[in-house]
């Protein structure tokens, strides 16, 4: 098992979520969670009892100090959340919809998060008991400015020799300083040793193309294919790179890949039934992924393990998990 704290780096985001109906106006009342692909993670292991750490920033308002008090009751180390800013992140997801459907909004301008600046977090410090970085593709979706503070934390954390991991979720939404993410995510993931996603966020964000445009009518082998392929050729743009996960959910099937030395290893297959929340799902996944990767566990129960939470967390309401260790395992027997 390797030691040190698990920095986790990215925005708190308020998540409302009106019924697509209509009726919240005239009961003039919405759910709303707390979230942000980031937190998700660190609140899952926290969860599963790895030290954790959570990095981002909030504003010095009431508001702010009882998101903080969120973090902390989750045993996630609080203490590198910096003050500063006017306002919390947010975004409008109808119930039962996900974050790739044309249905999100979202009110991410101007907060706290994306008014930071490079130099503004003392990344020698705060990477100073860590051993692990995480972070994803939506920090530097936001702005320059945000991707220029993920740049140097990850120079920080690759010349401490951190073990950094890097979620490539993509939210075509989110980029709207360029029309082209590749230069930028190119710049990032080349410290990168850990890379979760999927061949069309891979395409998409780095410019690397899928075999397979569409999962519609493709066998597993044929999906799998595609995967194997696009982590070849991550790996020849990334030599750091040596661990990829890529999952694929289909309208009622789950199931994932893992690369690791060499070795291509895949999970069951899930049916998808009773889904709840369809957020935090992959949210879900990297966490189980860093999670067995930090225990060393062997690569057939790594990507069980993340699967397992993955489909867990999908008959889950809200953001962050709260399945158990013991109950993802149990899942994992189930499906055997």
């Amino acid at each position: 098992m390797m030691v040190g704290n698990i920095g986790s780096f990215g925005e708190i985001l308020l998540r409302y979520a009106p019924d697509i109906q209509g009726d919240w106006l005239k009961n003039q009342s919405m759910s709303s969670y707390i979230g942000g692909a980031e937190l998700n993670v660190a609140s899952a292991l926290a969860k599963w009892g790895l030290p954790v750490k959570y990095i981002t920033a909030v504003p010095e308002n009431y508001l702010g100090h009882a998101l903080v008090d969120f973090v902390a009751e989750k045993n996630i180390q609080q203490s590198d959340i910096v003050f500063s800013g006017s306002r919390v992140g947010a975004y409008y997801l109808p119930v039962g919809l996900e974050l790739k459907h044309a249905g999100v909004i979202y009110d991410r301008a101007h907060s706290a998060f994306s008014e930071l600046q490079p130099g503004q977090l003392d990344w020698e410090k705060i990477m100073g008991d860590c051993s692990w970085f995480h972070f994803s593709a939506l920090s530097p979706a936001l702005n320059e400015n945000v991707a220029a503070v993920c740049k140097d934390a990850l120079e920080v954390a690759s010349r401490k020799g951190l073990t950094i991991s890097v979620d490539l979720n993509y939210r075509s939404k989110l980029w709207q300083y360029t029309s082209n993410p590749a230069p930028i995510m190119d710049g990032l993931v080349k410290y990168c040793d850990v890379v979760m996603g999927n061949v069309w966020a891979v395409e998409s964000l780095l410019g690397i193309p899928s075999s397979v445009k569409t999962s519609e009518g493709k066998t597993k082998a044929e999906l799998t294919d595609a995967a194997a392929e696009s982590m070849l050729r991550l790996h020849q743009r990334y030599p750091k790179s040596k661990i990829f996960a890529y999952t694929y959910r289909l309208e009622q099937q789950y199931w994932a890949l893992l690369q690791k030395e060499n070795q291509l290893v895949s999970s069951g297959q899930y049916a998808l039934e009773s889904l709840v929340d369809k957020v935090g799902s992959g949210d879900c996944f990297m966490a189980g992924l860093i999670y067995g990767l930090y225990h060393q566990l062997d690569p057939q129960h790594i990507i069980d393990y993340a699967t397992a939470a993955a489909v867990g967390k999908l008959q889950e309401a809200g953001d962050n998990t709260n399945q158990t260790v013991e109950m993802i395992e149990q899942r994992m027997i189930l499906l055997k």
